[in-house]
């Protein structure tokens, strides 16, 4: 196991530590073992009081691991995900309560792309030293609210107190009917691109307050059959030509049915570039791209599922994006977010 620095303090979902027994916060506050144990025991306390006691979650917070009871005929699914101060969310900007919130979300969209239904999850904090009780209170706001939205137990997880910046972990535990889960690959020429919602300008402030599509993927999944999956995380054309190469195939847009979001062509304003090619790079949009035969997408445009679905192509057996435009075709490149590069 790795040894935590000296700085730092460590409790798990019982509440146990592995604080240093004495040490100097920035202000020159030291915190001992005892007054460390009492605050996160507190806070232990906290978090259970506010816990819905959910079915699915045999064992949860209290115990040295969670045990969870799965469904007769289901698979499970599992998504984990992570956010970071400084590149994900700035928290001296964005309230802690949307900083939870969106630690939750982002792998519900994950589950949501699998076509799963999520039961449980594990939190993991990284908290900055300074005001730690406060910014888990804070922090924990968003992820309760949430979870109560969608029946999503807690089951447990860890925290972490040093001098870093504040960073999320979150595992989500989900099920889906065995040999049901939707996946990357599996697309075929001719099948439909369908998309759900619209894209580009998500920095304006609906990377934090998007909705994860995880009813409307079920409903989508009540209708038709889906062929291959994904959500839309990194940019449209990136995570599409991730698609694409997972199922082996390419893809052909009309360029003007891609649904662009009012924030788009707001930040098209305020920045270089146009709507559109926001629309297809900006990423965060954790919308869903979705393959499936004709026949089924035209029955998917008749049908209520809880937010706009648009055909904005179809897949093709020419690997590689490309745009129609007046009877022929242009190469079109993937733009978005590549982890990893400046």
């Amino acid at each position: 196991m790795r040894r935590l620095p000296a700085a730092a303090g460590r409790v798990d979902s019982r509440g146990s530590t592995t604080s240093p027994p004495r040490r100097a916060g920035k202000n020159g506050y030291v915190w001992n073992l005892r007054e460390r144990h009492h605050v996160e025991q507190s806070f232990i306390a906290w978090l259970r009081g506010r816990q819905q006691n959910l079915p699915q979650v045999t064992v949860g917070i209290g115990d040295d691991g969670a045990v969870i009871t799965p469904t007769a005929g289901k698979q499970i699914v599992l998504a984990s995900d992570g956010i970071v101060d400084g590149v994900d969310f700035l928290s001296d900007r964005h309230p802690l309560a949307e900083i939870g919130r969106k630690a939750v979300t982002i792998n519900l969209s994950d589950l949501a792309a699998m076509g799963a239904v999520p039961t449980a999850m594990l939190v993991n904090l990284s908290l900055p030293s300074e005001g730690a009780t406060q910014t888990a209170a804070g922090v924990y706001e968003g992820m309760l609210a949430i979870a109560d939205a969608f029946q999503l137990a807690i089951a447990g997880g860890d925290i972490t107190v040093y001098d870093g910046p504040l960073a999320i972990s979150v595992t989500i535990v989900g099920e889906v009917a065995a040999g049901r889960a939707w996946l990357r690959h599996g697309a075929v020429d001719g099948d439909a691109i369908m998309v759900t919602g619209a894209f580009g300008g998500s920095l304006l402030g609906r990377h934090l307050s998007f909705s994860p599509r995880v009813r409307e993927a079920l409903r989508i999944a009540e209708a038709v059959e889906v062929h291959a999956a994904m959500d839309v995380s990194d940019g449209l054309s990136l995570d599409l030509d991730r698609l694409c190469a997972a199922s082996g195939v390419g893809a052909e847009l009309e360029m003007e049915s891609i649904p662009i979001h009012e924030d788009a062509i707001r930040i098209a304003d305020q920045q270089q570039g146009t709507a559109l090619e926001h629309a297809l790079g900006d990423g965060e949009d954790f919308e869903l791209i979705l393959a499936m035969s004709q026949t089924d997408a035209d029955r998917l445009l008749a049908t209520d599922v809880g937010v706009a679905v648009t055909q904005i192509g179809n897949f093709t057996g020419r690997t590689g994006l490309w745009m129609r435009k007046t009877g022929r075709l242009e190469r079109l490149s993937p733009s978005g977010y590549i982890h990893g590069s400046n």
